[in-house]
């Protein structure tokens, strides 16, 4: 019988064919990427898994690093790659038969009649014997398996593994974007302490220009106007004080939500000022295939049109035969020793089809098309997008370059204005409306020279981001064992394994 039974499912197998469309990724003229559509051109594509160290800035380093083991968005990424993981061994282990086994003991007892009776010489009716009681011991075994015929099990496992698959780019795309807040509010960070440097130093100034105001007015010089106005600025640039110091807290809280931590954790490793960083740029941009090939949520969105449509081929499989093969094995005697004494078995092999259901399983089908020219759809709105976010990085890199060239020489000349306007208003050639013009025109162009260079790194840390960095593209991201929990700064935690095959 087993030969029997082995032979007949080879040949149903055999027999058996895969319904539903096969996979095939859109070209790229079906996503609407313009032909030879190129920013700048790049012979060689440069590395830019580990971007933040272009900025030689090893505190930002160290922030991005933890933020990329640490962060809590991060780990929700890895522990749904995980979760997708699972649901493929789960989706495969239908491509097995399934087993089960049971044993058991009974025991039945007499516990009333069942004897003789017999009666005294007094009369009385006495119940003699009865009782006793038997055991009962029993094992057996169960099998079933569900032939695919039309190859629904087979379209479940292709679904689930592109799921997967997507699953672990979406970790990546979660991995960049937390490196690229965790940078920019680092930037921030710095530019709000370069902004309040400024501030306090232009309140010094000030108050000496008030203080030189009180000189001039009891000399008779001036009138009280003068020291009013002096008063006036002094105040005005005090008051912008409090405001930069709680933006800089909130990119400092910002960067500790980002890194895992307290929001005031970071406090001390930032309270030291350091220069708003400048990095290195990328010689070259490429082609829009290098683009998706390296951006993660491009990829995840091309792995769930794969499971889309490996989806209808799945529900156009259930529209046809289901063949089903089941058995059982049981022994039962009154002791151990006897249980093989007898035997018995059964198998059954069934077909099912459905016949009437209201439409339900072909609209089931309908919907799976539904679902996949969704997702097609949203394939080409991240393809587009993806080229967006290059353009506008590359504009927005440009722009700050000549901005903050042009506000250099701005600089150079306010505080030039603003010196020959404080010796002439020592020296009486000029009245203190000029002076504070110009030192307000000092204060305004060097935070502007500051913002500048914060929007330059900025906008870098953009194209980094645009460009697909902060992770290896080669790579197939899988899901890693459960981690512990999450470490120092000193000690970054294990991030999800990669690999080049199938998972």
């Amino acid at each position: 019988m087993r030969r029997v039974l082995l032979c007949t499912t080879m040949a149903l197998a055999a027999a058996g064919c895969t319904v539903g469309p096969d996979y095939r990724p859109p070209a790229a003229a079906e996503l609407a990427v313009p032909a030879g559509y190129s920013v700048r051109a790049a012979p060689t594509p440069e590395d830019l898994t580990r971007w933040w160290q272009r900025f030689d800035d090893p505190v930002l380093g160290q922030l991005v690093e933890q933020a990329s083991a640490a962060n809590t968005d991060v780990a929700q990424a890895v522990a749904r790659l995980r979760q997708a993981r699972e649901a493929l061994v789960q989706s495969r282990a239908d491509l097995l038969p399934t087993l089960s086994g049971n044993t058991g003991y009974s025991r039945s007892e007499t516990l009333r009649g069942g004897g003789q009776t017999i009666t005294l010489p007094d009369g009385t009716v006495q119940n003699i014997g009865g009782g006793g009681g038997a055991n009962n011991f029993s094992v057996g075994g169960s099998a079933s398996y569900q032939l695919g015929l039309f190859g629904g099990v087979r379209r479940t496992i292709e679904a689930s593994r592109a799921q997967y698959e997507a699953s672990g780019f979406d970790y990546a795309a979660t991995l960049l974007t937390v490196q690229q807040e965790t940078a920019r509010n680092y930037i921030l960070a710095r530019l709000y302490q370069q902004q309040l440097a400024n501030a306090r130093a232009s309140l010094a100034l000030q108050e000496d220009n008030l203080e030189i105001a009180g000189f001039r007015l009891q000399a008779g010089l001036v009138s009280s106007l003068d020291q009013e106005q002096a008063r006036q600025q002094r105040a005005q640039t005090a008051a912008t004080i409090p405001t930069l110091e709680q933006q800089y807290n909130a990119a400092v809280s910002r960067l500790g939500v980002l890194t895992a931590q307290a929001p005031g954790a970071l406090k001390p490793l930032l309270a030291a000022v350091r220069a708003i960083p400048t990095g290195a740029p990328p010689a070259g941009i490429g082609i829009p295939a290098d683009v998706l090939r390296q951006r993660p949520d491009v990829r995840a969105a091309e792995r769930a049109l794969a499971a889309a449509t490996a989806q209808i081929g799945v529900a156009q499989a259930a529209l046809y035969p289901n063949f089903t093969f089941s058995g059982n094995i049981n022994a039962r005697a009154n002791a151990v020793g006897s249980l093989l004494d007898t035997v018995t078995g059964g198998l059954f092999a069934g077909l099912t089809q459905a016949i009437f259901n209201g439409g339900r399983l072909r609209s089931q089908v309908r919907g799976q098309e539904a679902a996949a020219d969704a997702a097609l759809a949203a394939y080409k709105g991240t393809v587009l997008t993806a080229l967006e976010d290059v353009e506008n990085a590359v504009v927005a890199l440009d722009t700050a370059d000549r901005r903050e060239r042009e506000l250099a020489v701005a600089f150079d000349a306010a505080g030039n204005a603003a010196l020959l306007s404080r010796e002439q208003y020592r020296s009486g050639l000029s009245d203190f409306t000029t002076l504070s013009q110009q030192e307000a025109t000092l204060l305004t162009t060097r935070n502007s020279a500051a913002q500048a260079r914060a929007d330059e790194a900025t906008a870098l840390v953009q194209l980094f981001a645009a460009l697909g960095g902060g992770w290896d593209s080669t790579t197939v991201p899988t899901a890693p064992p459960r981690v512990a929990p999450a470490p120092t700064l000193a000690q970054p935690a294990p991030t999800p394994g990669s690999t080049n095959g199938n998972p």
